[in-house]
């Protein structure tokens, strides 16, 4: 999980321009919040790995998922064409709309790495 989000969040600083059509246009600064949650992504990513920072980390990742959810939502509710895709062309519906309850499982997840015992492993 956590390489994972270290690379997801890098993926913010290779192309943010990705990422910043699917900032709700009621969010301030498109791109300076991509950024900040691409560095949110490479620390709950890092924190992961450790076993003395897990938990503190897992609970990080759930308050991220939470804070993007609203991108998620927009991606999959609003007529905003993403370009830049890999392999190009524009998310299908079924991607779309996927995305949603795989924030859930991601959650779910991350809430799995809260578990005293299992952050110290």
């Amino acid at each position: 999980m956590g390489p994972g989000y270290v690379v997801a969040g890098l993926l913010h600083f290779v192309v943010p321009e990705l990422y910043a059509q699917i900032i709700p246009p009621v969010l301030p600064a498109p791109l300076a919040l991509v950024y900040l949650s691409g560095v949110a992504e490479v620390a709950v990513g890092l924190g992961l790995l450790w076993p003395r920072t897990r938990q503190y980390a897992a609970w990080a990742t759930i308050a991220l998922l939470v804070a993007i959810f609203p991108a998620n939502v927009y991606m999959a509710t609003s007529a905003v064409v993403v370009t830049g895709m890999p392999g190009g062309g524009d998310p299908s519906a079924v991607v779309r709309w996927g995305r949603l309850p795989l924030q859930g499982v991601l959650i779910l997840w991350a809430y799995w790495y809260t578990d005293p015992e299992l952050a110290t492993t």
